[in-house]
């Protein structure tokens, strides 16, 4: 398993990340919320990703910079959850949602739960479109 996150995986794209917003589909596990695109890119990666903390909730840029690295490391461990069972290129923006200071290791969990949810979630839709 390769436990990198390169910066080919990372959502840079202006364009890619609007459409993120406004035709994005959203997969939630509170506090975390995962908003996605199902889109084809020139780099050789199965996903791109951005993250984001509100300033709403964390006004110190310490603080949401904190909980950036941690949800980005959140990512990097556990991508092979989703690596493995998508056979589409996604773009993903990861939202952490909440003033509380949840610990790594419960992060970590509500990961990997949201990741769970997200393949659940697709594998639903894709059997919804199968249908006549």
């Amino acid at each position: 398993m390769d436990f990198t996150y390169p910066k080919a995986e990372k959502l840079k794209s202006k364009k890619t990340i609007d459409s993120l917003f406004t035709k994005g589909q959203s997969v939630g596990k509170y506090p975390l919320r995962l908003v996605f695109i199902q889109k084809d890119f020139e780099d050789d990666v199965p996903l791109k990703m951005g993250v984001s903390v509100s300033k709403k909730y964390f006004k110190n840029a310490v603080d949401r910079n904190y909980f950036k690295r941690v949800l980005r490391e959140c990512y990097r461990l556990n991508k092979h959850i989703l690596i493995e069972n998508l056979d589409q290129k996604y773009c993903l923006m990861f939202f952490y949602q909440t003033k509380e200071k949840l610990s790594y290791q419960e992060i970590n969990e509500k990961t990997i739960q949201l990741f769970e949810k997200f393949i659940k979630f697709l594998k639903e839709e894709k059997n919804n479109s199968l249908l006549p």
